[in-house]
């Protein structure tokens, strides 16, 4: 007889780091998702001091967690695989779903901003196609929209949002041909993404996150 498969939706706890504090004075909220591997309360470091009275900024941490190297040592944690990766996908925008419900209840006047880091920005752009949440400027670093992504209600989602793609010149992961086949991708469905690359790898730079803050690129 063969084995049956079946699926239970369980509660469990997510966590979410914070710099800043969520009022109906906040104008702004970044939601940023880490990479592969990464932990949100290192993560959220690379943003300290883009807080103020009127910023938030909002790390929510991949559901999935393990070992980096072993069984045991230092911890990650990833936002799918590709084992069962379509309910890991419908788990992680439920989650972003709450996170921005929580959102809308503490920060009520805040515009959103969305900001993904390499897995975290394929995270991001399936959280928008599933959900339609408002976003004000999408900022994918290090990373680009999914090769199997629905573009009939993103690019609707997008037509008022400010989309930047930000890449290390130096970083083995964006090659000419892959950025070149993403924009042709991106143009022909009315998304004109801003580029801003850096001399830099595979990381964040503080002084682009800054310009980014204060809208001077």
């Amino acid at each position: 007889m063969t084995a049956q498969h079946r699926t239970l939706s369980v509660p469990r706890t997510a966590h979410l780091h914070q710099l800043g504090t969520l009022s109906s004075a906040t104008q702004h909220v970044w939601v940023v998702c880490h990479g592969y591997g990464q932990l949100a309360k290192y993560f959220i470091r690379h943003f300290k001091g883009l807080e103020d009275e009127q910023t938030v900024l909002l790390a929510p941490e991949a559901l999935s967690r393990f070992y980096l190297e072993g069984f045991s040592g230092r911890v990650g944690a990833t936002w799918m695989t590709k084992e069962e990766r379509l309910l890991e996908i419908d788990d992680y925008v439920e989650y972003l779903n709450l996170v921005w419900q929580l959102i809308q209840k503490e920060a009520p006047n805040a515009r959103l901003t969305l900001l993904g880091f390499s897995q975290g920005a394929v995270t991001v752009c399936r959280w928008l196609a599933f959900s339609a949440v408002p976003c004000e400027k999408l900022i994918l670093w290090a990373g680009a929209f999914p090769e199997d992504i629905e573009y009939t209600g993103l690019s609707t989602t997008l037509a008022h949002t400010s989309v930047y793609m930000v890449y290390g010149l130096q970083d083995p992961f964006i090659t000419k041909e892959r950025l070149h086949n993403q924009l042709e991708i991106l143009r022909s469905q009315g998304i004109q993404p801003i580029l801003i690359p850096f001399e830099g790898k595979h990381e964040l730079n503080k002084d682009i996150l800054a310009q980014l803050k204060a809208n001077t690129i």
